[in-house]
């Protein structure tokens, strides 16, 4: 059977008298079909939007709480997407996952969520010009530690990514840089502890059907799920 994942949905940034959506992007749910995975929406359960920070508080009701655990329960792993905004509860799955060691990987402002979820911060790059570019297949490389996790799954020292982001780790406790750029900056980070808690800075989703290393993370983590789900029974 094949592993089904969750990917976490974003709000749009609102505008006065617009009505309010969440998405998935297209390439994040079809990297998942296209590794042997089921992608499924997870939807966040509060009424209205509240948007989360570093210094974030679970609000939650225990309704609300109820609700997003049993959208959980459905999957045998977590992705989180990128994007201009972080979903209060998207902080609270993280969480979640890491406590029940439910597979979980976070992509660009996923990576953020991942570290906020367990006391982590964020501040802005001094460079954003050489680190938001949309429309760049290959940006710079990455250094990646050989005792990693991570340097299992791609088996290189080196790698070169894309990069769209404006924001990167200021801290990451629980977690180890285990992959910086050029300017120093965390792109993979990981638990040790953990099946899979992995966050990457760059977007697998844009390069994985041309870039063999980049199909690898999606296999490594569809192939995590897959083990979780066997071990949970």
């Amino acid at each position: 059977m094949r592993p089904v994942i969750g990917v976490l949905s974003k709000h749009y940034r609102t505008y006065e008298n617009r009505k309010p959506d969440v998405f998935v992007r297209d390439e994040i749910k079809q990297a998942v079909f296209d590794n042997g995975g089921i992608a499924i929406g997870i939807f966040p359960t509060q009424e209205k939007i509240v948007y989360a920070g570093d210094e974030w508080k679970d609000t939650l009701t225990q309704k609300e709480r109820e609700d997003l655990i049993a959208q959980i329960q459905l999957c045998d792993g977590i992705l989180i997407q990128g994007g201009l905004e972080t979903d209060l509860y998207e902080c609270i799955v993280a969480r979640y996952c890491y406590k029940q060691n439910i597979p979980i990987l976070g992509i660009c402002a996923g990576q953020n969520i991942i570290a906020r979820a367990l006391g982590g911060t964020t501040k802005e790059v001094q460079n954003p010009e050489d680190h938001d570019r949309s429309f760049d297949e290959y940006v710079h490389s990455i250094s990646i530690q050989k005792d990693s996790k991570f340097y299992q799954i791609v088996e290189v020292e080196t790698m070169k990514v894309n990069s769209r982001h404006r924001r990167t780790l200021a801290t990451c406790p629980n977690l180890e840089v285990v992959a910086v750029c050029e300017d120093g900056y965390p792109d993979v980070v990981e638990s040790k502890e953990k099946d899979f808690y992995l966050g990457v800075r760059f977007h697998p989703e844009s390069l994985y059907q041309k870039d063999e290393k980049m199909r690898k993370i999606f296999e490594a983590f569809l192939n995590a799920a897959k083990q979780g789900r066997e071990n949970r029974k």
